[in-house]
C-alpha cells in the first residue's frame, strides 16, 4: 500500500507531500491542474522511463519518493529478500531524474537500477490510465489476464522454464549438426591449420630474439666501425684515454709526496684506468662477435616473415598462435565423438519436448474450463456497470506463424511458445443485435473504461496488488452509469488500496479520503498545490464538480445531498 508520496521540482510540481491511506481515495481538480503528473510520479516509481523534460524549469534535478507498507509474507517481500533488502524495513523507492548527470535509483536508502526496480515493484501497485486501456486491446494481455483468473500462473510459469530450457538445446544441436555437415572440410580445415603451426615450429619470445638479431646484423658495419674507433680512443691510438690517465695519475703520485690527500686521488684514477682497460677487452670481445653474414640476415628474415605469417593468421602473437594449436587440438578431439554429443542433445530435448507437451496441453485444457468461467463473470460485472446486454466470449485459438519452428517446440504442426500453444481474444458485443467482434473493435471510451474497471474487479479477488490506481476511469461515462461505476470503486476498496483520479461528482462522491488538486501562479511561476478537504471542503469541490467554478446554493446542496445519500 502506499503511505506517502513526494514530490520535487517535477514538471510544475515544485513541491509535494500526500500522505495516503486504504480504501478508496479521490484526486479531483480542473483539467491541467496537475493530477496526471502525479499518475506519472507514481509510474516513474513503479519503473517506467525518466526522461530530462520531466524536470522543472529552473531545477537541475526532479526526486520522487514512495514509501509503500508491504505484506512481510508476499511476492514483494521475497523479492526483497532475495535482492539483499529487508522486508520488515518496508518500501522506500526514491528516484532522482537529473538533467545532465544521469537519473539515479535508490531502493531502502540503496542505489539500484531500473531493471531491480522492475521485478520489486512487478506485484507493487496497478496503472489503470489510458495506457493501460490501450494495453488491454493487445491480445497478449488477454491471455495474461486469462492464467491470472484461473490460477494458471504457476503451471504457466513451469511451462515459460521448460521453453527456455530447450532453446539453448536446440541451438547446441544445430551448432553440432552443421558441424557434422561440414566434418569433413572442417577436419581438413583443422588438421591443414595444426600441421602449418606445428612445421613451424615457433619458440615463445622467438620473435622478440629475431628481430633483434636482425637490427644487428643489418647494422654490422657501422657498429663494428664504432667499436673499433672506441677501443682505438680509448687505448689504442697515441695520446689515447688511457694514457692521458695514467700521465695525471703519475703527476698526481709525485704531488702526492708532498700532500697524502692528492695520493688517494691518484689511487682513484690507477682505478678508472683499470676499468677502462676491462671495458676495452668486453669491446674487443664484442667486436669479435659482430657476423656481417648476408646469408644469416637473409635466414633470419625468412624465419621472422614466417613467425609473421603465422601471428596475422592465428591471433597477432606467438601466444595467440599457441593458443589457437590448442583449440584446434581440442576441436578435433570433440570431432571424433561429434555424433555421440548428437544423440546426447536428442535425447533432452526429446524428454523436455515430451514436458513441455504435457504441461501445454494441461495448460490449454485448464484455460478451455477458466475462459467459460471468465466470460459469465466478466459479463456478470459489466451488467452490474449498466452494460447489462452485454455478450463476452473470450476464444482460444492455436498460435499460428509463417516462421519455421523447431519440431522441439510444436504441438500437432502448431508452435509452442513460452506462454503455451494458446493465443486469446476477448470479444464482446456490448449492444444487443450486434455482431461480436474483437475487444480492440469497441469505440466507445466509456464501454472500454467500464470493461477495464470490470476486470480489475475480477482480478482483485486472485490478484496480489495491493495498490491499484484509476485514470479516465470516468472517460466516455455520466450520469447512472458514473454512480454505478462510483460503487463497483467503493467495493473494489475492500480488497485493494484504490486511488482514481476523477471529473465525475457522482464517483468523488464514495471516496473515503478526498484531495483537491489546485494550479496556482505565483511570482510569474505556475505550481501544483495538494490538499485533503475536510467534510466543509468536500462539499464545495463536489458542488465545483457539479456545476463549475461558480458555486451557488443550489449547487452546494446538490453537493450535500450526494455525500450523505451515497449509501
Amino acid at each position: 500500500m502506499l503511505k506517502e508520496l513526494s514530490i520535487r521540482n517535477f514538471a510544475i510540481i515544485d513541491d509535494l507531500k500526500i500522505d495516503f491511506s486504504d480504501g478508496l481515495t479521490i484526486l479531483s481538480g480542473e483539467t491541467g491542474a496537475g493530477k496526471s503528473i502525479i499518475l506519472n510520479a507514481v509510474n516513474l516509481l513503479l519503473g517506467s522511463r525518466a526522461s530530462a523534460d520531466l524536470v522543472r524549469t529552473g531545477a537541475e534535478t526532479a526526486e520522487l519518493e514512495g514509501l509503500f507498507q508491504i505484506s512481510q509474507t508476499g511476492s514483494i517481500a521475497e523479492s526483497l529478500s532475495v535482492n539483499g533488502y529487508d522486508p520488515a524495513e518496508g518500501l522506500l523507492i526514491r528516484r532522482i531524474i537529473s538533467r545532465s548527470d544521469g537519473n539515479r535509483v535508490y531502493v531502502n536508502g540503496r542505489q539500484a537500477n531500473i531493471a531491480l526496480l522492475n521485478t520489486i515493484t512487478e506485484d507493487l501497485a496497478s496503472i489503470s490510465g489510458q495506457h493501460a486501456h490501450q494495453g488491454l486491446l493487445k491480445e497478449e494481455q488477454h491471455l495474461l489476464i486469462l492464467d491470472r483468473f484461473g490460477g494458471l500462473m504457476a503451471l504457466r510459469r513451469q511451462t515459460c522454464d521448460n521453453y527456455h530450457q530447450i532453446l539453448p538445446l536446440i541451438e547446441e544441436l544445430n551448432r553440432l549438426t552443421t558441424i557434422r555437415q561440414r566434418q569433413a572440410e572442417h577436419i581438413e580445415l583443422l588438421t591443414f591449420q595444426q600441421k602449418e603451426i606445428v612445421a613451424a615450429n615457433p619458440v615463445q619470445e622467438e620473435d622478440t630474439g629475431l628481430e633483434n638479431e636482425r637490427l644487428r646484423l643489418k647494422n654490422a658495419e657501422t657498429l663494428y666501425q664504432t667499436v673499433y674507433g672506441s677501443i682505438e680512443e680509448l687505448y689504442g691510438s697515441s695520446g689515447s684515454v688511457i694514457e692521458r690517465i695514467l700521465e695525471v695519475k703519475k703527476n698526481l703520485t709525485n704531488a702526492g709526496r708532498i700532500d697524502s690527500q692528492l695520493a688517494t686521488k691518484a689511487d682513484s684514477l690507477g682505478t678508472a684506468a683499470y676499468q677502462i682497460e676491462d671495458l676495452v677487452e668486453e669491446l674487443r670481445s664484442y667486436l669479435n662477435l659482430i657476423e656481417m653474414d648476408e646469408q644469416r640476415l637473409e635466414a633470419v628474415e625468412e624465419r621472422l616473415d614466417t613467425l609473421n605469417k603465422l601471428k596475422r593468421k592465428y591471433g597477432g602473437s606467438i601466444e595467440a598462435v599457441f593458443s589457437r594449436l590448442e583449440t584446434i587440438e581440442q576441436e578435433l578431439s570433440g570431432i571424433e565423438n561429434i555424433s555421440d554429443q548428437i544423440k546426447d542433445v536428442e535425447v533432452k530435448l526429446l524428454k523436455l519436448h515430451a514436458q513441455l507437451k504435457r504441461r501445454s496441453m494441461q495448460l490449454s485444457k485448464k484455460r478451455k474450463k477458466t475462459a467459460a468461467a471468465f466470460a459469465l463473470k466478466v459479463a456478470a460485472e459489466l451488467g452490474s456497470l449498466n452494460m447489462p446486454h452485454t455478450d463476452f466470449e473470450v476464444v482460444l485459438r492455436p498460435i499460428a506463424t509463417k516462421e519455421k519452428t523447431s519440431i522441439y517446440l510444436q504441438f500437432d504442426h502448431h508452435p509452442i511458445t513460452e506462454t503455451g500453444i494458446d493465443r486469446a481474444t476477448f470479444m464482446i458485443a456490448p449492444n444487443p443485435g450486434e455482431e461480436i467482434k474483437p475487444l480492440a473493435g469497441i469505440a466507445s471510451g466509456g464501454e472500454l473504461s467500464r470493461v477495464v474497471l470490470a476486470l480489475k474487479a475480477i482480478l482483485a479477488e486472485t490478484g496480489a496488488v495491493e495498490t491499484i490506481v484509476f485514470d479516465e476511469v470516468d472517460a466516455g461515462i455520466g450520469g447512472a452509469t458514473a454512480e454505478v461505476v462510483g460503487r463497483k470503486l467503493y467495493e473494489l476498496a475492500r480488497h485493494h488500496q484504490i486511488i482514481c483520479i476523477t471529473h465525475l461528482p457522482q464517483i468523488a462522491k464514495f471516496g473515503e479520503r478526498h484531495f483537491s488538486i489546485t494550479k496556482q501562479v505565483a511570482a510569474g511561476r505556475t505550481r501544483t498545490a495538494i490538499r485533503p478537504l475536510s467534510k466543509k471542503d468536500r462539499y464545495r469541490e463536489i458542488a465545483r464538480m457539479l456545476g463549475g467554478e461558480k458555486i451557488t446554493r443550489k449547487t452546494l446542496d446538490h453537493a450535500r445531498e450526494l455525500l450523505e445519500k451515497r449509501g
